[in-house]
């Protein structure tokens, strides 16, 4: 017996909703009701849109959910950052983690259980891979973040820059991340603005070439190295598409774009591997050809990791380098490390059990190449010759 598959009309942007309605024969205007009642109004019981015709209503209850993930476990940092575990509908669990500041409150949000890319600084790719996660999944931990903050409630405190930083390469969960950030950015939904939702990706460059049909959202380029053959080293990603190649993606993109925004350039830096005075002057050197804003990461240490944390005069020198080469460079403070939520350090529970992680895997693999052609994220993810 086939079991009833409903539409998750929490994971589902405007257009998608309209057409849903349009199959009902009912006029646009409902997409945007139903999104105010989920995204604005923290409304997950159809019951409650009472701008809704109570036929209308007892249709979408037999045909459609509104689903979102459940929190689990949640933290909060002396330095006022939280941290909340994520359950999943495999098993896995992830991690998304709030950052207040003045006059702002960052989500770093999950686009995958697990990363096929194993970076070595980052403690996600040492977890495995299970599955990329659903729009309803990764626009849920916004909902899920403004319901822990008060903020359908009314009060202050509520996200205002979304960062897809947290665990998994968003561009490698193309579809599901597209349809997440145009809910964010939907006046209709969480109307954040495009220079406040920000896409962090560790060079999927057949993804950033397709990314200017799809958002205009900020875009931050993992970079961590000032060459291929050490950035190779770092990030088996590299191999497959070197510097040259992915900055003419990021050009295009941003050349695609009607304002004068650039790229963030985010640079973690390694005691004794990418740290050195050199490494800074050949980084100035290479961003000649693309303008960009520099953000410089300390690493954060992890269990599975003999990397150690840069010293203070090493992030200052490499800082004033750039800075005197004519960069706006930032160096990013370490948050949320006491409840292990500092950059790199996500890791949630990723259930990776032989047999299912490779036939994600295999999944994603296939997602990715009807969607960007032939890439192979399974050399991506095991390539550490």
């Amino acid at each position: 017996m086939t079991a009833t598959v409903f539409s998750n009309l929490a994971g589902m942007g405007k257009e998608g909703l309209c057409a849903l309605f349009a199959e009902y024969g009912e006029k646009p205007f409902r997409a945007e009701q139903v999104m105010k009642w989920i995204h604005q109004r923290g409304v997950l019981d159809i019951d409650s849109m009472t701008d809704i015709s109570k036929n209308l209503r007892e249709h979408l209850k037999k045909t459609t959910e509104i689903r979102l993930p459940l929190i689990d476990e949640s933290y909060v940092s002396d330095d006022g950052s939280r941290k909340w575990i994520i359950d999943i509908d495999s098993g896995s669990k992830v991690e998304m983690v709030y950052i207040p500041e003045a006059g702002r409150g960052t989500l770093c949000v999950s686009s995958q259980a697990g990363c096929t890319l194993d970076c070595s600084f980052c403690a996600t790719g040492k977890q495995g891979f299970d599955r990329n996660l659903s729009s309803a999944e990764i626009i849920g931990q916004l909902w899920l973040a403004n319901e822990q903050l008060g903020t359908f409630k009314g009060i202050s405190q509520r996200v205002t820059n979304v960062v897809m930083m947290g665990m998994g390469e968003p561009l490698l969960n193309f579809d599901n991340v597209m349809e997440a950030i145009s809910l964010m950015m939907d006046d209709c939904a969480y109307g954040l603005s495009k220079r406040k939702v920000t896409i962090s990706t560790a060079g999927v460059v057949p993804a950033i070439d397709r990314m200017k049909d799809y958002t205009d959202a900020s875009l931050a380029i993992s970079l961590h190295a000032p060459n291929d053959e050490l950035r190779s080293q770092l990030m088996p990603i590299n191999k497959k598409y070197p510097i040259n190649e992915l900055f003419r993606a990021v050009r295009a993109y941003f050349a695609s774009l009607p304002d004068r925004r650039v790229p963030v350039i985010e640079y973690v830096l390694i005691a004794g591997i990418n740290d050195h005075r050199q490494h800074a002057r050949d980084l100035a050197e290479l961003l000649k050809s693309l303008p960009c804003k520099i953000n410089l990461i300390p690493f954060n240490p992890f269990d599975m990791s003999s990397y150690r944390r840069p010293s203070s005069s090493s992030v200052s020198n490499f800082r004033q380098i750039l800075k005197q080469a004519g960069y706006t460079v930032t160096v990013r403070t370490t948050r949320g490390d006491d409840i292990r939520a500092a950059c790199g350090q996500l890791t949630g529970d990723v259930a990776d059990q032989t047999r299912r992680g490779a036939r994600e895997k295999k999944r994603a693999a296939n997602e990715v190449e009807k969607n960007f052609g032939s890439v192979d994220i399974l050399t991506l993810a095991n390539d550490r010759s």
